[in-house]
């Protein structure tokens, strides 16, 4: 049994339709945040779209379904609301409504597809339930036809007693008690699956400095037993994150002179979708400027247009604390917000590296993603620290139980810098032009 099968039966929700009705409920809660510039609305929901293709590809039926419903509610309902809605360019425009035309049919036939699988699912588990039901009857029966069995022989054995006691006969019966050995039984196998990983390599395109990581991972064994602790609020579990060991590393090499320099620097962490994990291949480190606690990207442009071309999700992003600890102030968590919002196992990572640290982030799906979606205040600010606003992924080499989600780790066998170049502390190519 997966895990969404599991989350409906706990959730007691069992009737097809009201289950359609959840999702689509769970997808409606968008909000708009007129701090965040409409053109981003738009660009996310390109990748909205792409994200949502990969899961149809990947089989999970129910996480493009949610995905296709939150684009529509977004671009039919809500981006009108928008203060600075009539900023947005008519290309973008044009381009969005091409893309409702294909995503409202495409969720209208998921929505049938999954009626019908949910209708399956019901009736069977309809069968199951009278099956159980049948077989704790038949418990109930047996448990009975022992129960008469015993009182029974407890009945015999006391005229049996009474007839030995009126004769006045004392019969004493020795019964030997046969003893059987059993074999000794071996304990479970333990197997654990190493990782066969391939070189990191590295390429410098357009505006943006890239690192492109090939990972090659073997399938891990999976414990079918074990729940996820944490459910998003439709009762789809996280996804997990695979995260190449040396990408926190390979980050603070390339900015090491930005960190000296005490100014904040941040990469965005891209990849795909494979086998219901999300794969970080790609970190992204753009044109941007830094102080020593915040830093502006400039020229996204350059991010997106590469992504396209790439087939590349927004998995989340990655930024240095020069001389503080890891954690989110309350620009990060404004900032964190924005990509939660679109893909719930967004992470967030913060390296300290003056106080050894390394931080995964997460906002808390039940509270805190919330409370920052709806908070419009700007710039440093203080926010409420009970409960938690945000809380932290546990990094495991291995599929293990965690608080929110997983982060799994690779190894990168033979890492090593583009040939004849010494390791660059920051690298910034300039633009090529599309005309030459």
């Amino acid at each position: 049994m997966d895990k969404t099968n599991q989350s409906w039966k706990e959730m007691g929700i069992t009737d097809p339709k009201e289950r359609i009705k959840t999702l689509t409920e769970h997808a409606s809660k968008v909000v708009i945040d007129p701090n965040i510039a409409p053109k981003r609305y738009y660009r996310t929901g390109v990748e909205m779209v792409r994200l949502a293709d990969m899961n149809m590809q990947d089989g999970s039926y129910e996480n493009a379904f949610t995905l296709y419903m939150k684009f529509i509610t977004l671009f039919v309902d809500k981006i009108r609301s928008h203060p600075q809605y009539n900023s947005v360019s008519a290309k973008d425009k044009a381009m969005n409504k091409d893309a409702l035309r294909i995503v409202i049919p495409k969720a209208e036939k998921l929505k049938k597809q999954l009626l019908e699988q949910y209708q399956a699912e019901f009736d069977k588990y309809l069968e199951d339930l009278k099956e159980r039901e049948r077989i704790e009857r038949e418990r109930l029966r047996q448990e009975e036809l022992q129960r008469q069995k015993e009182e029974e022989n407890k009945r015999n054995k006391m005229a049996a007693l009474a007839a030995i006691k009126a004769a006045k006969t004392a019969i004493t019966v020795n019964v030997p008690m046969e003893t059987k050995h059993l074999p000794s039984i071996a304990p479970k196998t333990v197997i654990n699956l190493a990782n066969d990983d391939k070189a990191l390599k590295i390429s410098k395109e357009i505006n943006i400095f890239i690192v492109i990581f090939n990972v090659f991972r073997k399938t891990p064994t999976v414990d079918r037993s074990t729940k996820p602790s944490l459910l998003t609020s439709n009762g789809l579990s996280l996804r997990d994150i695979i995260l190449p060991t040396k990408l926190m590393h390979n980050f603070l090499t390339l900015v090491f002179s930005n960190t000296t320099s005490n100014k904040e620097t941040c990469g965005i962490l891209a990849g795909r979708l494979e086998r219901n994990k999300l794969m970080v291949t790609h970190l992204l480190i753009p044109e941007q400027t830094g102080t020593p606690d915040s830093c502006t990207t400039h020229n996204e442009e350059d991010i997106f247009d590469y992504q396209d071309q790439h087939n590349l999700i927004t998995l989340g992003w990655i930024h240095t604390h020069p001389t503080q600890t890891a954690f989110l102030s309350s620009v990060d968590l404004h900032t964190h917000c924005a990509y939660q919002l679109m893909m719930a196992e967004a992470i967030a990572i913060v390296c300290a590296p003056k106080y050894d640290e390394t931080g995964f982030f997460i906002l808390t799906p039940d509270y805190g993603l919330d409370f920052i979606a709806n908070c419009r205040e700007t710039g440093f600010h203080p926010h409420p620290t009970e409960p938690p606003l945000y809380t932290t992924y546990r990094r495991s080499a291995v599929r293990t139980k965690c608080p929110v989600g997983h982060i799994s780790q690779t190894r990168e066998k033979g890492s090593r810098w583009q040939k004849g170049e010494p390791v660059p502390h920051w690298y910034q190519e300039k633009k090529r032009s599309k005309r030459s």
